[in-house]
């Protein structure tokens, strides 16, 4: 070939499909001159230069090889206004298929749907797609299935299925929650909130799936996961999917394997009933406002199984599920509910290296003087931990015990206190089972714990032996002797009795570290109850009324004189008695450096106790 000729080659084995150009005419480099298909492909092939066809070699419908002589050009200066040249205006009318794309992708926004979003909000309840832009940093939503919709193709049309159940009714993905102090990383959760506004909420075959993928995105990248669960059971009208009763789903089972590999936290608001509240009911925290109504069947279940008519407000209200201790949480409403779940989620992002906290000498007068005087443990607490670090968990519940989330010095602790405000601070069973599902939070996700200790004991009586004491009480040991977290108590006023023990997971000396305040007192029991039971023969010798009781009162004295913080410390059962100024500076040094959860590999527990 004359190497003033430009020859254009094929660059694989195909069919010519078109040959777009004739012989003799003016061409220009670019141009579109001949397209080849392949395995139903088609491929383009430019001309390389200006210049006019010299031949064509070969005709549409030509089988070709690599390499083979396609089209000959003779280079050389032409007139482009005579070149049939293809433009392309970015102007011009928009693609069908990215046009078709926008349409679907409205349709699966709340903007689509206002009259959806006028009920909502005149219910005093946001979308999901608002709580989720409310938890989430702005731009940083990644959503998984955005475009399913019901499995329902049978019984309605792929248009109303469209514009009427985007998402399948759940909406979900991953992004960050914002904390300037965290690495954005740390920061990074799997969200996932069924649509009320989309069938009730209710659990369809899609959104199953759905929930299915989420939660083995939350596995695979160890992420948190938050749930906004409102709505019902399970969807009776889905009739694409296959099976009969759809009980071989795997959400429940995949979100279960969850508990203890990565924070749940559970939010309801409205009504929330059966699969829903069974999903709620795996979380570490469940935060709920105050129009919610949690419930494992809602009113259809309920008078399908012959138990009556109900409205759906008649079951589980928030005052129920507090006082029994299914809500962690109780929040006004979802606004409070996201924030709350925000604070929640940061005790699991590492410590803040900036802080604010009372001064260490405020801590002197907070337990009175007069030993049988009543005080606010919570104002300890929050006098103990850092300024506005402290998150109360199930405060009406086993209300005997407090266990709460904070922040001391910036390191994210648990706490647990007794509550010297009921029975005197002695532990009954709801209060041993509270502490003991905290106690596995903590140890999970490898927060220390502090206990501040003031407890007659365990309850007793032939009354509360009813609620199986014995069992729940044992609870309490068998969870602390199981946990690896640093774990220290600080012995405020009574350290009595196995409940004192407890108190100290298991033992004064099965700890980190056990120290008192100066106010503490020690014994195997109450100390009246062991004078009056020790001594009974020798106070019933005593006749006299006023000397008998002049005895008892020394006797007590003396017990509380053997029983008192230095003499406990003077033979080593307790480690030290402290100033209470230096009660953070105690706990920092044995809570020490903090364990990034994710950095283990797996669980360091099978799961975190749902009770």
């Amino acid at each position: 070939m004359a190497s003033e000729l430009s020859e254009i080659t094929s660059p694989l084995i195909g069919t010519v499909f078109k040959i777009a150009v004739q012989q003799g005419e003016v061409v220009v480099a670019g141009q579109e001159i001949l397209i080849i298909e392949s395995m139903k492909m088609e491929h383009p092939l430019v001309c390389e230069v200006d210049g006019t066809v010299h031949s064509i070699l070969v005709a549409e419908g030509d089988t070709v090889s690599t390499g083979q002589s396609l089209i000959i050009i003779t280079p050389g200066l032409v007139d482009h206004s005579q070149a049939k040249i293809a433009h392309t205006s970015h102007d011009a009318t928009q693609r069908g298929d990215f046009t078709r794309y926008q349409e679907r992708r409205f349709l699966t926004t709340d903007a689509a749907r206002p009259d959806a979003q006028h009920k909502r909000a005149a219910r005093g309840q946001r979308t999901a797609r608002a709580n989720i832009a409310d938890l989430l940093d702005e731009g940083s939503f990644v959503e998984y299935g955005s475009f399913a919709i019901a499995a329902q193709r049978r019984r309605r049309s792929l248009e109303d299925l469209i514009a009427h159940t985007p998402g399948d009714g759940l909406v979900g993905g991953i992004g960050t929650v914002s904390h300037a102090q965290f690495p954005s990383d740390a920061a990074k959760v799997v969200v996932a909130s069924y649509d009320y506004t989309v069938l009730a909420g209710t659990q369809g075959y899609q959104n199953h799936r759905k929930k299915d993928r989420l939660f083995d995105i939350a596995r695979q990248l160890r992420l948190p996961v938050v749930l906004f669960a409102e709505g019902g059971g399970g969807r009776p009208g889905d009739t694409d999917a296959p099976g009969v009763a759809g009980l071989d789903c795997l959400a429940f089972s995949y979100f279960a394997q969850l508990s203890g590999l990565v924070p749940l936290v559970g939010i309801a608001s409205g009504y929330c009933f059966a699969g829903n509240a069974a999903l709620l009911g795996c979380c570490d925290v469940v935060i709920a406002t105050t129009n919610s109504n949690i419930g494992m069947a809602g009113p259809a279940m309920i008078e399908g199984g012959g138990l009556g008519t109900v409205a759906p407000t008649d079951i589980g209200p928030i005052e129920t599920q507090t006082r029994n201790g299914v809500v962690d949480i109780h929040v006004a409403d979802e606004e409070e509910a996201v924030a709350a779940a925000k604070k929640y989620l940061s005790y699991f992002q590492g410590p803040l290296t900036t802080w604010s906290r009372h001064e260490d000498e405020s801590l002197r007068e907070l337990i009175p003087e007069q030993r049988t005087r009543v005080y606010d443990i919570r104002t300890v607490m929050q006098t103990l931990a850092d300024i506005d670090s402290v998150t109360e968990l199930r405060p009406t519940f086993g209300i005997g015990i407090i266990t709460a989330l904070v922040r001391i010095e910036g390191m994210p602790v648990g706490i647990i206190a007794n509550n010297p405000a009921h029975l005197g601070g002695a532990i009954d069973a709801d209060a041993s089972d509270k502490a003991s599902r905290f106690i596995q939070l903590c140890d999970a996700y490898d927060l220390p714990i502090v206990s501040l200790c003031d407890t007659p004991g365990f309850m007793v009586g032939p009354e509360a032996e009813e609620h199986a004491q014995v069992r729940h009480f044992g609870r309490m040991f068998v969870t602390a002797a199981s946990i690896t977290v640093p774990w220290i108590t600080i012995v405020l006023r009574k350290g009595y009795g196995l409940g004192a023990q407890a108190m100290a997971g298991g033992s004064f000396h099965g700890n980190a570290m056990t120290i008192a305040w100066p106010t503490g007192e020690f014994g195997g029991m109450g100390l009246e109850g062991a004078v009056r039971l020790g001594y009974k023969k020798e106070l019933e010798a005593v006749t006299d009324h006023a000397e008998r009781a002049e005895l008892e009162k020394a006797l007590i004295a003396r017990a509380y004189e053997n029983g008192s913080a230095l003499n406990m410390a003077s033979h080593m059962e307790i480690d030290d008695v402290i100033d209470p100024a230096e009660s953070r500076q105690r706990i920092r040094a044995i809570v020490g450096d903090y364990v990034p959860w994710r950095q283990r590999s797996g669980k360091k527990r099978p799961m975190v106790d749902t009770w």
